[in-house]
């Protein structure tokens, strides 16, 4: 089976699931090919339910959005998102899982951030760790370039899948590096620029 990035030839089974996430409801459509197809990961939970929503001004972007539980999130509270990734499945998906939930979003193809051409207020992401080291850290380290000043990058990741040497990194560059939250081996971390 190719990777959730790398799907061209995977055959197509779409199911969905519902949850909750702080209070409200949601459902997604899923599908073989993508990340977490089964259920909203304990990740992105975790990052979710750690974003100061009242800080991260009005122009996000979800990098790496996959199926689109972020976006969704984000954008069903009214703020303008842009979703993009480089999985056209997972595109697909994120515009039919905006749809179902009544909210909107800007969908987009992008191999990191090749097709972005403005700066947010916030970016967010549970960036692929399978996609491997470079990738993880184009993305991380390339928010700083997209974001105005002042502005929040949000990251969930792994303790151990390289959380700790990207926090040493990541004081390097920000102004402000803080680990929001820390459960079952995963930490948020959130960076002011």
């Amino acid at each position: 089976m190719g990777q959730y990035f790398d799907n061209e030839k995977l055959p197509s089974k779409i199911s969905s699931y519902s949850c909750f996430i702080r209070g409200k409801k949601f459902t997604f459509y899923t599908d073989i090919g993508v990340f977490s197809r089964n259920g909203l990961d304990f990740g992105t939970r975790l990052l979710l339910e750690n974003i100061n929503l009242d800080t991260i001004g009005n122009d996000i972007l979800d990098i790496g959005c996959g199926y689109g539980p972020v976006g969704v999130f984000i954008s069903s509270y009214g703020y303008h998102v842009d979703m993009c990734d480089v999985n056209r499945r997972a595109l697909h998906l994120a515009c039919k899982n905006l749809s179902v939930n009544n909210t909107c979003a800007n969908v987009f193809y992008s191999n990191i951030y090749d097709n972005i051409n403005c700066k947010y207020s916030c970016i967010i992401t549970n960036p692929p760790i399978r996609a491997g080291k470079d990738v993880v850290n184009s993305i991380i380290f390339g928010s700083y370039d997209k974001l105005i000043n002042n502005g929040f990058l949000y990251i969930v990741i792994k303790k151990d899948m390289g959380g700790k040497s990207i926090i040493l990194k990541l004081k390097d560059k920000f102004n402000d590096v803080n680990i929001i939250a820390k459960k079952s081996g995963y930490m948020v971390i959130c960076c002011k620029k």
